[in-house]
């Protein structure tokens, strides 16, 4: 089956389902706080159609590199050598090495990837902090099944979504039970107030108090630790589910924070686990992708040449000599001259912030952010990727509009090494980031 052929059938439809389809997608928008503040998460007109087969690839391909990924965490919790490439500051290193008492830590993750029009597949990064957008998705998929559109093109085709929501309240109850606790846990969902993806937290809360939970959403600053356990005001939690940072909460308020001294006394469940501070490093690619390093996690013949396919030519920036293909290079001379085929990308930092595409940067921009490296700032220069695009349909100005995007497919991640699911982020930049502005969800639907 081409997914060409169903996309254009699609979009003959849509002709014919434009008013009914805009109406859903905007009523169920704000039903269901489909926003990042006040934008609408999702701006295009149809989700994004995978084949069986090619999905059956981007899985294999994921668990191939999650499994190299789950091998370098327990290696960064007992190798003080391999951790000080992450540049973590001391107070992350503590918390980093506070056991989560489930297991890996990842819980709920997200690799960020690319799907090239060849076939080709790449990732070029991890997101192991509770990924933001895992509800919008599901929510959004469950609202394009309704349409009539969507409902006239599954008489044709047999589609396939994935129930995210239900995922991460099983995992996170699962990894409760690992942990230690009984029955079902009061639940706290822990971001800053104020976030523009609080809508979400509305969304997993209904999902987990429709399987029984209690669950409250707060902020950090509304967090005790008193009498052995962890509270907001009188509700007693067992099981947290951490959507702060665990970098921001660090700098804003310290290591002696609460969701810290319970999780360091085993009086809580916190999830993710305080170890994704290790694997939420971009160094954590330059760890998998230069042969300096990889041959110390011990890879197996079929994980190293996964991590060598799917992982791009990836490098912490500093003053030394390494390998690009056969050849020996300096690294700082080499990215200096080869800006068009680079990303600079800061070691620490999440949502696209920092990001430098050397192809589209000024040679002043990228020789002082070169600098700022070399003068200590931890960054990472990574090989450019061939990105993948599509034509998306939208609704703009009363008319309906046809546009190529480039397109992302992130797989999603359960307990370290399980694939199920995507996100989809969808821009007309290269710098594909929905939360920061750059573009639009839309779900994953695969076609048997």
């Amino acid at each position: 089956m081409k997914v060409s052929e169903a996309r254009d059938y699609y979009h003959g439809l849509l002709e014919r389902h434009l008013d009914s389809t805009v109406e859903l997608l905007h009523r169920g928008s704000l039903e269901n706080g489909l926003y990042f503040g006040s934008r609408s998460v999702c701006t295009v007109l149809r989700p994004y159609f995978i084949d069986r087969e090619t999905y059956a690839f981007v899985k294999r391909a994921s668990e191939l590199v999650m499994r190299a990924v789950a091998r370098l965490g327990e290696l960064l919790l007992t190798e003080a050598e391999l951790r000080r490439e992450l540049d973590l500051e001391p107070q992350e290193e503590a918390v980093a090495l506070i056991p989560s008492g489930f297991g890996n830590p990842d819980v709920s993750a997200r690799l960020d990837g690319f799907l090239a029009p060849e076939g080709e597949f790449y990732f070029v990064e991890y997101n192991a902090e509770s990924p933001g957008g895992l509800a919008y998705g599901d929510v959004l998929a469950e609202i394009f099944m309704q349409m009539p559109v969507m409902k006239e093109f599954c008489d044709r085709y047999k589609c396939s979504i994935f129930p995210v929501r239900e995922r991460v309240y099983e995992n996170l109850i699962a990894a409760y039970h690992r942990w230690g606790g009984h029955d079902l846990p009061n639940i706290a969902i822990v971001d800053w107030s104020g976030v523009s993806t609080y809508s979400e937290f509305v969304l997993m809360k209904k999902r987990f108090e429709e399987r029984g939970c209690k669950v409250v959403i707060c902020d950090p600053d509304e967090l005790e630790y008193r009498n052995g356990r962890l509270y907001r005001e009188d509700f007693c939690i067992d099981l947290v589910y951490k959507r702060v940072i665990i970098g921001e909460l660090l700098t804003r308020k310290g290591i002696d924070h609460p969701i810290f001294q319970a999780a360091r006394d085993r009086a809580v469940c916190v999830s993710n686990g305080m170890g994704v501070q290790m694997l939420y490093k971009k160094a954590m690619f330059a760890l998998l992708s230069d042969p300096v390093f990889s041959a110390q996690l011990g890879l197996d013949d079929e994980l190293a040449a996964a991590c060598n396919k799917y992982i791009p030519w990836t490098r912490k920036l500093r003053s030394c000599k390494t390998k690009y293909g056969d050849k020996e290079v300096d690294l700082v001379e080499f990215t200096f001259e080869n800006k068009e085929r680079l990303v600079l990308k800061p070691n620490g930092e999440y949502g696209g912030k920092g990001v430098v595409l050397g192809w589209e940067a000024s040679d002043e921009l990228w020789k002082d952010t070169v600098k700022e490296a070399l003068d200590g700032a931890s960054y990472l220069v990574q090989e450019r990727v061939p990105l993948g695009r599509d034509i998306y349909p939208s609704y703009i100005d009363g008319k309906l509009v046809f546009d190529e995007r480039y397109v992302d497919i992130d797989p999603y991640v359960w307990n370290g090494t399980q694939i199920e699911g995507a996100g989809i982020r969808l821009s007309k930049l290269a710098l594909l980031n929905v939360s920061a502005g750059g573009g639009s969800a839309t779900p994953l639907v695969v076609l048997e």
